[in-house]
């Protein structure tokens, strides 16, 4: 497959009409191109041109076509409130969205900060201005900085960082001579955006808003072994008429081997961002010293008002590197708070910003829950009256059939020591959990005879799922800080069954690690296999399939391994990506009812239950 081919452009100003005739120029001689990023300001800078602009945003008459699909960062201007308001109201752009809210056919913003991936290339992106106004569109936020850190954590190498404003000292170590005539790198230069792309480290970065071009000579990265190449772009139709649109086709850094990636051409220079950091001009508006600029990617608010937390750190602040991965590099060093409660709230649908902020600029607009567990109660609390009470934990828990919190709509079979249910954003149909009915943080530390039970399911699963032309994927991730365990059973069609192995290998060769792959006559076996690999002092995870192949991996103290892994994979062997988040595949309690009626209906003479 040959390397995606990419559009870059700077300051837009609302000419689109010269933006997609030179656009479509290009495309003719040189295309076909996959897709055009926009930095810099895309809206216009006068009422004047709204026409021309409007034309394309509301298609008027059919005559104002957008070419390719077309991402813009650039989120200010004159009309930018009015159209993105729009656009953030739009019932198919709520929620939580990095690839892009729609305006229009081929039209996206990226609003904020986020990370998508498109072709295979890993995309990265800040919109909007510094500001300390708060003002809705067209600023970024220091939310929007530090979730940026806590991306800049995740293992692989990111392709492209979008920023509207220049880094501040990009022309550091520079040759002289490449740098344009009257550059002034105080105007129009972000030093937080210095310090997101040294921790970011990507491929290419892109910006716009100084109205010059500029391609500064290659750069090596602290702690990595490829360069990374910047380019300022000019704005559309600039009367100097400097460079404004530019092409790339990079192979995505998923699919290099290693020596490619670590590829230096000689005219490569050492990053000029480690001269940055010493210098006080970088931050005079914060006056933050080194090691509190280190610092400030691990936290994301003050929760004072909601919660303080007796042990280590800073009681009134949480590691926002914590809740959003379930890990974090630092361990005990951390200065923040590692809540296991608030992150458990984050994987059971509450909104991350009414979590720890104790509201949601979306409002009623948001997908996610905006309320704690056991009418707004948090899990920390109830834990610190009752840390050894079992009947407590089995009422705030979201599996244990006693609870109130159980989602009973969605059981279909319940037995002696398991029971199944239909998932809450389920990644196909037929999507099962399987659930012990004790309150066990893992299904390997249960009794004998309930993993005989257990095994029944399974078979009785497989089967179902046979009739039907599918096979049975069974994965279960074992948390050190697991509640409440569960096993998923995904169905796959038999015709990607076999591949299933091999995807799961690839994916953890990209992780750095190699699962441990085993093959057994029957269920039972495997299991007991499984029980003698596990460690109660690390995470577990593993996959078992139809023919008998068991994948498993042991998960070391330190290692970034995403709790995910078993729905994103398989998320990807079927081609659907989208629904790698089981939030974005919620459905209303009415629809999750009658899926599972109609399941229970058809696995009726399976049920080992009946």
């Amino acid at each position: 497959m040959s390397p995606p081919r990419i559009l870059l452009c700077g300051d837009v100003l609302g000419r689109l009409n010269q933006l997609f005739k030179r656009v479509q120029s290009v495309n003719k001689s040189a295309g076909p191109f996959d897709a055009l990023f926009c930095v810099g300001q895309f809206f216009p800078d006068s009422a004047e041109q709204l026409e021309e602009f409007t034309g394309y945003i509301e298609g008027v008459g059919g005559r104002s076509q957008i070419p390719l699909p077309t991402y813009f960062i650039g989120d200010y201007g004159v009309a930018a409130p009015k159209v993105l308001s729009t656009a953030s109201r739009n019932s198919a752009n709520l929620g939580f969205k990095m690839d892009g809210f729609k305006i229009c056919d081929n039209l996206f913003w990226l609003r904020g900060s986020g990370k998508f991936t498109l072709h295979g290339l890993s995309v990265v992106y800040l919109s909007g201005r510094q500001s300390s106004s708060g003002q809705h569109f067209g600023t970024y936020s220091q939310d929007d900085v530090d979730a940026l850190r806590a991306l800049a954590e995740e293992p692989g190498v990111v392709d492209l960082f979008l920023t509207n404003e220049w880094p501040r000292g990009v022309t550091n170590r520079a040759s002289a001579s490449d740098i344009p005539a009257g550059f002034l790198d105080t105007t129009g230069s972000d030093s937080s955006v210095s310090e997101l792309v040294a921790e970011i480290k990507p491929r290419y970065h892109f910006a716009g808003t100084k109205g010059v071009f500029y391609a500064r000579e290659p750069y090596s990265n602290v702690d990595a072994v490829h360069v990374t190449r910047f380019f300022g772009l000019a704005m559309v139709g600039n009367k100097d008429k400097q460079k404004f649109i530019h092409a790339i086709s990079p192979t995505p850094a998923s699919t290099m081997s290693a020596a490619e990636i670590s590829m230096k051409p000689p005219n490569t220079t050492l990053s000029p961002y480690t001269l940055v950091v010493d210098k006080t001009a970088l931050k005079e508006d914060t006056k933050r010293s080194t090691t509190t600029v280190s610092d400030s990617q691990y936290w994301r608010y003050d929760v004072s008002h909601k919660r303080h937390k007796s042990g280590s750190g800073e009681g009134n602040k949480l590691c926002f590197k914590f809740i959003y991965s379930g890990s974090c590099p630092r361990g005990e060093k951390c200065n923040f708070q590692h809540d296991m409660d608030a992150r458990e709230q984050y994987l059971g649908g509450v909104c991350l910003d009414f979590l720890i902020k104790g509201k949601c600029e979306r409002g009623p607009d948001c997908n996610f829950k905006h309320n704690l567990q056991n009418e707004g109660e948090s899990h920390s609390r109830r834990r610190r009256g009752s840390e050894n009470d079992s009947g407590n934990r089995s009422k705030e828990c979201w599996f244990c059939l006693s609870s109130p919190n159980v989602e009973s709509h969605l059981i279909i079979s319940i037995g002696e020591f398991y029971y199944c249910a239909l998932p809450k954003g389920p990644l196909v149909q037929d999507h099962v959990l399987v659930i012990p009915i004790e309150h066990a943080p893992c299904t390997l530390s249960l009794t004998q005879q309930s993993n005989s039970e257990l095994v029944k399911f399974q078979n009785s699963l497989k089967l179902y799922y046979k009739n039907r032309g599918k096979e049975a994927v069974l994965f279960e991730w074992i948390s050190k800080r697991s509640s409440h365990a569960n096993i998923q059973v995904v169905p796959v069609p038999s015709t990607k069954a076999a591949a299933v192995k091999d995807i799961c290998n690839l994916a953890a060769e990209k992780l750095g690690f190699k699962f441990v792959v085993m093959k057994f006559n029957n269920s039972s076996d495997g299991r007991e296999w499984l029980r003698m690999q596990f460690d109660r002092n690390y995470s577990f995870f593993y996959v078992e399939l139809t023919e008998g192949t068991i994948l498993s991996h042991s998960v070391e103290e330190n290692e970034n391994f995403p709790a995910q892994f078993g729905r994103e994979v398989l998320a990807g062997l079927l081609n659907m990506p989208e629904r790698a988040d089981w939030r974005k595949c919620a459905l209303s309690k009415d629809e999750e009812t009658k899926m599972a009626e109609e399941f229970k209906k058809q696995f009726e003479e399976l049920d080992p239950n009946q």
